[in-house]
């Protein structure tokens, strides 16, 4: 395991603040409030954002920081925290273990480190330019499948994806696949970089959900984009990421 910089080491001491937080909330009944996207918030949110944000802005003043329930202050700083403390609230509030915490840092328009911890689900996911992603302190390495007879894919968030014209050359790609599955929420992602699934399709995403993603895929050897093929960006809403070698193939049959 290679040198951690000091900013991924704030970023993992700041995921373990949140996980304890998370950890001690858990299956006590919070209160459930709906944002005006609809999306539920709990105190959770706020108590794991608020560590979060204490421990990297303590250490990095002049970083900006853009969080889930808290927003953003300045986009165009050189550093960009984002973090969303709760990625998977539903899956929170519904107490099953399907969600975790997402911290990644943005410089220059590059995502630079991830960090991915579910902590009720065990898996603590982390990587750093050039340095490799890490699941549990093991090395991560995405799979070697090159055709689509021999792949898994695994897809979430669908809704957005089954209104738009994109919908039926999905279905078709679904065809083409040897076994479909919806893992979901961050453990699709880390069973690519782990080489367990091949590929990954979302869609109604959020840059603060998939940052840290970007990283350890990428970090594992894999290739993550946008599912017309622009690069992830801070607009993102959908998510190709795949083991690289299948990366073409799947654009391909989606466009």
């Amino acid at each position: 395991m290679s040198t951690q910089s000091p900013e991924l080491q704030a970023a993992l001491e700041a995921a373990k603040q949140a996980a304890e937080i998370a950890r001690n909330l858990y299956r006590s009944n919070l209160e459930v409030r709906i944002k005006v996207d609809k999306s539920p918030v709990t105190e959770a949110d706020f108590r794991c954002e608020s560590a979060i944000r204490k421990i990297l802005t303590d250490q990095f003043p002049n970083y900006g920081f853009w969080g889930e329930e808290t927003g953003c202050q300045d986009r165009n700083t050189e550093n960009l925290w984002l973090v969303d403390p709760i990625d998977g609230t539903k899956a929170f509030v519904r107490e099953y273990p399907m969600f975790s915490t997402q911290i990644a840092l943005l410089r220059r328009g590059q995502i630079v480190l991830g960090v991915s911890s579910a902590p009720i689900y065990g898996e603590l996911a982390y990587a750093e330019r050039g340095s490799g992603a890490f699941l549990n302190g093991q090395p991560l390495v995405v799979s070697d499948i090159q055709t689509l007879g021999l792949a898994t894919m695994s897809s979430g968030n669908l809704k957005s994806l089954a209104a738009s014209a994109q919908w039926s050359k999905y279905g078709a790609l679904v065809t083409q696949v040897d076994r479909i599955r919806g893992y979901g929420d961050f453990l699709h992602y880390h069973l690519l970089a782990a080489g367990k699934v091949d590929a990954v399709i979302e869609s109604d995403v959020s840059i603060l959900d998939i940052a840290a993603l970007v990283a350890i895929v990428t970090e594992a050897g894999g290739q993550f984009t946008e599912l017309n093929g622009k690069p992830i960006s801070l607009g993102s809403k959908s998510v190709l990421a795949t083991n690289g070698l299948l990366h073409d193939l799947i654009l391909a049959a989606l466009n």
